[in-house]
């Protein structure tokens, strides 16, 4: 209802100031030229206000930064209470040029070479000393002068019973760093490869070697020669054909090494060698000395249906059927047996075969 008020008045403010149609010119003239001046007076009236306002708003301005100037300033001129002492107010920073001590080029020199002795220079593969820092249930701790210690199980020392903290012993470095940054390092590598150099030698050289057997395999048997296994044929083990491989594991036995493979690093030796040769010694002995009509103790060996193969101490003897009995025999074995003692009389002997003929005694 307000509103529909407000509206109203002013239409009818509206039609009062209005000229009506019948008024004349002048009048319209004059209402005109009054308009504008009124108009131009409004206007005036509110440039006037708009600057009278803007004045105030321009001017606190610099009001406001001396304002807070004046209160930034304000603490700056408070005083900052005393702080009490502290226990390093009295320290003497010039402390750590107490034990500061000049050295000259020679003694730099000297104290460089002997910093550089610590650094040892290792490859992998090598052969190096180490020695024994440590020993637990499972393993054994060594230093061999790297910058971290190595472990080899205590399976490797199987053949130091006696072994303690400060022995030295010989190892190989597989690995300076593994892929979880250890020191890898194997005594059975170092062995064997000590070993393969001793029996190429020993090969070319011809000694006499002793080893342990150690196990029975298909066709001989196994034997350990300076901590390497090696190869011996059931051929190989005697001068008599051998069946029971088993009556010589564990057994410590001299041998000769006959073959190797460097390929492969594989040896084979034999025991037989051994014997031969000290048969072959015998038998020299034997045939320096030998006479026909002489009377020797053999062996039989061996019986056929012609006669017996007899050992007379290293040499071979054939004893003849003819030869074995006054009377007639159909086979030897009617008076001969295998490993029977029988005393013979040489008939005739060959230097260069080393066999002798002969026949029974008495």
């Amino acid at each position: 209802m307000f509103q529909n008020f407000i509206i109203k008045q002013l239409n009818a403010d509206a039609q009062e100031n209005t000229p009506s149609a019948e008024q004349p010119v002048e009048e319209n003239s004059t209402a005109t030229t009054t308009a504008p001046v009124e108009a131009e007076a409004s206007i005036n009236e509110t440039a006037t206000a708009a600057e009278a306002k803007q004045v105030p708003d321009a001017e606190p301005a610099p009001v406001v930064e001396e304002v807070a100037t004046e209160v930034a300033s304000e603490p700056a001129k408070e005083e900052i209470p005393a702080q009490p002492e502290s226990a390093h107010d009295d320290f003497d920073w010039s402390v750590d040029k107490r034990n500061v001590s000049s050295y000259s080029q020679e003694e730099k020199e000297k104290y460089d070479k002997v910093y550089e002795k610590t650094f040892i220079p290792l490859d992998d593969g090598e052969l190096v000393n180490a020695t024994v820092v440590g020993i637990t249930n499972t393993d054994v701790v060594l230093n061999i002068g790297f910058k971290s210690d190595g472990l080899i199980s205590l399976n490797e020392f199987r053949d130091l019973s006696n072994l303690k903290v400060g022995d030295e012993v010989e190892v190989m470095i597989v690995e300076k760093e593994d892929r979880n940054g250890h020191l890898n390092l194997s005594r059975k590598q170092a062995r064997t490869t000590r070993a393969w150099e001793r029996i190429v030698e020993v090969n070319k050289t011809g000694e006499i070697v002793t080893g342990l057997v150690t196990s029975k395999t298909k066709g001989g048997l196994i034997v350990d020669i300076f901590g390497m296994e090696t190869f011996l044929p059931g051929s190989q083990i005697d001068v008599k054909p051998v069946t029971d491989y088993d009556q010589f594991v564990g057994k410590t036995m001299e041998f000769k090494v006959v073959k190797i493979n460097e390929t492969i690093k594989n040896a084979v030796v034999s025991h037989k060698a051994l014997i031969e040769s000290d048969m072959e010694a015998q038998r020299a002995e034997i045939i320096s000395k030998l006479e026909k009509g002489q009377v020797l103790e053999g062996v039989v060996k061996n019986i056929t249906d012609f006669g017996a193969f007899m050992d007379l101490g290293g040499l071979d003897g054939l004893l003849y059927i003819t030869d074995i009995s006054w009377g007639r025999i159909s086979h030897p074995n009617e008076i001969l047996s295998i490993d029977q003692k029988v005393n013979v009389v040489v008939l005739d002997f060959d230097d260069e075969k080393k066999r002798i003929l002969g026949c029974i005694a008495g």
